[in-house]
């Protein structure tokens, strides 16, 4: 199986410096790999999380590798915190030029829809999709004032396809890519230019969480192969496609849900890997 790649600082020359660029979500993960990527271009990072210690961490890397950054708490799932977290950024900046709205959750793994709690579903809910909703809604008002801004949601391939074990998150990865589509339309007009990314499976902390808990390996290997490319995915190759959807270069891109995925959704057929019994590949 193929390594996933570990990248060093960008190099992208997305031409965002002395931009302001929120992230939410950005104490791990795509989102912390976002935020750093947003630094190395020169951006002036808002680094907004629920965790403060991991956020501040996230902070620091960016200021480690000559970025500026500033961290805010907030939980997305609540509008107040969602209004205070713009506000604030705006406190700090000035200005908001680019969201990267990434903070999610992934609920419970292997639930069918009929035993899904509740609970857990209105928490996913809540969180991906109405915690979208309201990133949008704060930052749309600030960026109507400016006349312009870009703004990326992080959906999933599992907002554009279906699968076993966690109807909830399915449904609020759809929802994020439907929510970016109409949002896209009403707002292209007024120079805010939203879109969504789609990531395949990535080697995050939520992944290593849900994913790959097999001590024999099984696991990562079912989902290397289920990507034609045969390896799993980088944050920072995520972290990329986020980058160069905000910048100048996809001035023309509104409202695309953009796969990152190593060829899963264009995959078909069954997946037949030496060694391993492909049921448990299925």
């Amino acid at each position: 199986m193929p390594e996933t790649p570990v990248r060093g600082k960008s190099e992208m020359n997305a031409n965002i410096k002395g931009r302001v660029a929120l992230v939410t979500g950005a104490s791990a993960g795509i989102g912390r790999a976002t935020a750093l990527a947003f630094g190395d271009e020169g951006a002036k990072v808002i680094v907004a999380a629920r965790r403060s210690e991991q956020g501040e961490e996230t902070v620091d890397l960016i200021h480690r590798r000559g970025g500026t950054a500033a961290f805010v708490r907030a939980d997305i799932s609540k509008a107040a915190d969602v209004e205070a977290m713009v506000k604030r950024a705006v406190e700090i900046y000035g200005r908001l030029d680019i969201a990267c709205n990434n903070a999610g959750v992934a609920g419970p793994h292997l639930v069918f829809t009929a035993d899904f709690p509740e609970q857990e579903w209105d928490n996913v809910i809540g969180t991906n999709l109405k915690g979208v909703w309201l990133c949008l809604k704060y930052e749309i008002r600030q960026m109507l004032t400016q006349k312009s801004g870009a703004i990326v949601n992080v959906s999933s391939v599992a907002g554009l396809n279906g699968g076993w074990f966690n109807s909830a998150y399915y449904a609020s990865k759809h929802g994020v890519i439907g929510l970016t589509k109409a949002s896209a339309v009403e707002y292209a007009k007024d120079g805010i230019r939203i879109n969504a990314v789609c990531p395949g499976t990535i080697r995050t902390q939520m992944a290593e969480q849900t994913m790959f808990k097999k001590k024999d390996g099984v696991s990562a290997i079912r989902q290397a192969a289920l990507h034609p490319i045969g390896r799993i995915g980088a944050e920072e190759e995520v972290a990329a496609a986020v980058v160069w959807l905000c910048s100048d270069a996809a001035s023309f891109v509104v409202g695309h849900a953009m796969v990152v995925d190593g060829g899963f959704l264009s995959r078909s057929g069954p997946v037949v890997v030496e060694g391993i019994d492909p049921q448990t590949l299925a």
